[in-house]
């Protein structure tokens, strides 16, 4: 919003700072920042009064966990509050991404927020049930997978008006490492562009688990794709680079400035001991905003690499379950992964710490593949 305010002023320097992406990203960063410190304690207050005996802990959980009830739960609100008042108010509005990504984060947010409130209301951990959430999930990425469909079509018609053997990227996929190699699914896109958002929505789910495991390998891992984003977005770059151009895609890294500052400021109250967890409501709202924007940036496969550790996550949930299906015995002492550490005698910020970094590496080796053709 704060952008038309270059079209308001008369060309001075100070209002032509708001047409670069890195000044309003810096903007929307501080924005959520402030946004959490401000009404983080308030929202904290509201739901420890609202749920009374917090989010219902696991009876076969780590022993560990049962020291955190009363935490309040449905956190994410104060990440998705942020993030949406700093796009809203640095990104162009006229951005179709920018939308579509809103779009899902707000989308996977309601079903999170609806399977946080039944676990609440009813004092167990069994929520919206698995069916309900995979089928909701599933349509509001169908929707965001044809959209992103339709955005790459106009520019594809666009691009191929000015540059000479144009390869569309419209239902195309993208490979990281092998130079102008794209593979055209057509109307298949949509079902693997559905799984990419759906499977990144429970992945990171299934990683919040621990106080701060989550939040800081999403932006983490959102600000790797924040780099992809304005990279891709940009000519310059991506010829140097030989990486295939999407124009629009730069105004996402507002929204990803956003999720960071929105991020640091729920950590601020989900650092351990943690004041408030960050619920369904937040974990799936930020895994499909990560699964939108690599779509919409024709990175699906990076993803895969950035977000390595919600991949192992959600694998060894898979393992699990069927190994113990298969044999009637376990893989890991528990899953996810995280807690089979717990089990194995890790301290939480021993853990919570190494998946950091984990994450870190994961991300710095996912970039490197905008450079390694």
């Amino acid at each position: 919003m704060l952008y038309w305010l270059t079209a308001l002023s008369d060309g001075g320097d100070f209002f032509n700072l708001f047409r670069y992406i890195t000044f309003r990203a810096g903007g929307a960063f501080m924005t959520a920042l402030f946004f959490g410190f401000i009404f983080g304690p308030p929202l904290i207050n509201v739901l420890r009064k609202r749920q009374g005996k917090g989010q219902p802990i696991r009876d076969d959980g780590p022993e560990t966990h049962f020291a955190k009830s009363g935490t309040p739960t449905m956190g994410g609100l104060l990440i998705v509050g942020a993030l949406l008042t700093s796009t809203i108010f640095w990104a162009r509005l006229d951005n179709g991404f920018v939308w579509m990504v809103l779009f899902v984060t707000l989308a996977f947010g309601l079903i999170g927020f609806a399977d946080d409130y039944a676990k609440v209301s009813k004092g167990n951990v069994a929520g919206v049930s698995g069916k309900v959430r995979l089928g909701l999930g599933f349509a509001i990425a169908a929707v965001a997978a044809y959209w992103a469909m339709y955005l790459h079509g106009v520019n594809d018609v666009a691009l191929a008006a000015r540059v000479e053997d144009y390869d569309p990227l419209s239902g195309r996929v993208a490979f990281p490492v092998f130079k102008d190699t794209l593979v055209n699914l057509g109307w298949f896109f949509i079902p693997f562009a559905m799984f990419v958002v759906v499977g990144a929505a429970n992945a990171v789910n299934l990683t919040d688990g621990l106080d701060g495991l989550a939040i800081m390998p999403v932006m983490i891992a959102a600000g790797a794709l924040g780099v992809i984003a304005y990279t891709v977005g940009r000519v310059d770059f991506t010829d140097y680079l030989d990486v295939h151009y999407v124009p629009g895609t730069g105004e996402i890294l507002i929204f990803v400035a956003g999720l960071a500052g929105g991020g640091l400021g729920f950590l601020w109250y989900n650092a351990p001991p943690a004041a408030v967890f960050m619920g369904d409501t937040g974990s799936l709202a930020l895994g499909g905003a990560l699964g939108a924007i690599a779509v919409a940036t024709k990175h699906e496969i990076v993803l895969g690499i950035i977000g390595g550790l919600f991949v192992a996550e959600a694998l060894s949930v898979i393992i699990q379950v069927f190994y113990f299906k298969r044999t009637g015995k376990r893989v890991f002492l528990m899953a996810p992964i995280h807690h089979h550490y717990e089990k194995k005698g890790w301290a939480e910020p021993q853990i919570v710490i190494r998946f950091w970094i984990i994450a870190l590496i994961l991300a710095l080796i996912g970039l490197a593949t905008l450079k390694v053709r």
